[in-house]
């Protein structure tokens, strides 16, 4: 009898000890995805809000592909060109825990490169480096054991300045989502897009519609328009990132409800 208690002892502590699978949630886009909330005259202020402190439950994928703590900035290693700051992703993560604490450990993989020139949607291609980067990202983040649950998306404002690239901008965005989601063989791959508030060009309104007017399965949005910005009238303030977080949080979780994940395909 004894023997047997063994056994079973020793395989429930195997069980409690095996890793939990964590939830991925993939961050791409340009600047006010990557972060410049609290960034003055290139350099960051180091507030973060306590809706954006570090939690042990939310890692981050660094650019050398290991699983760190996450804390902001979340893209120091990844949008290099630039000072990052604040942006939406520790509140989002914080506030996806909170409401809903199953989906713990949650794995933030930052992709979003702005740079000193922001980045166009042409720059996100199946065949650009943003895209093999992004796609790559997403597949180690997954093999080192997890499951992609959502993207969030937040670019558009360098597709303001010329209109062909304003009025081409809603197919090229479906294009790449549909693109994705081959790639990463998730047909049904949830998606949250950010629709601007700000551009660097006037066709502001084009690419807000362009982005309003997607109709795609398991595509939804959430709008930042009026929410503050810095002084440069381009990048989201930090009070603005933490409400925009709050935001993308609850549009990812209505869209968990919804659907189940169906990204369980395993990589070719």
């Amino acid at each position: 009898m004894l023997p047997f208690m063994c056994l079973v002892l020793l395989l429930a502590g195997a069980y409690a000890s095996t890793p939990k699978e964590k939830s991925i949630i993939i961050l791409a886009g340009q600047s006010n995805m990557s972060g410049r909330g609290g960034v003055h005259n290139t350099t960051w202020d180091g507030f973060v809000p306590f809706q954006s402190q570090p939690n042990p439950s939310i890692l981050r994928l660094a650019a050398n592909l290991t699983w760190v703590q996450a804390r902001d900035p979340l893209h120091k290693d990844i949008d290099i060109h630039a000072t990052c700051g604040l942006g939406p992703g520790m509140t989002f993560a914080n506030r996806v825990l909170h409401k809903d604490p199953g989906l713990a450990p949650l794995g933030l993989v930052p992709c979003a490169v702005g740079g000193p020139m922001g980045t166009k949607i042409s720059e996100w291609g199946k065949h650009m480096f943003l895209y093999k980067q992004l796609v790559n990202r997403a597949k180690a983040a997954r093999e080192a054991g997890g499951l992609i649950r959502g993207v969030l998306w937040f670019q558009g404002e360098s597709d303001t300045v010329n209109e062909v690239d304003a009025r081409k901008y809603k197919r090229r965005l479906m294009n790449l989502f549909g693109n994705l989601r081959v790639d990463l063989g998730s047909p049904s791959l949830p998606i949250v897009v950010v629709a601007i508030t700000s551009g660097q060009g006037p066709y502001v309104e084009t690419v807000r519609k362009a982005q309003l007017g997607i109709k795609l399965h398991n595509v939804s949005y959430v709008d930042a328009k009026g929410l503050p910005l810095l002084q440069d009238k381009l990048h989201l303030s930090t009070p603005a990132q933490v409400r925009l977080g709050k935001m993308l949080a609850d549009a990812f979780l209505t869209q968990q409800h919804v659907t189940s994940p169906s990204n369980n395909i395993s990589s070719p």
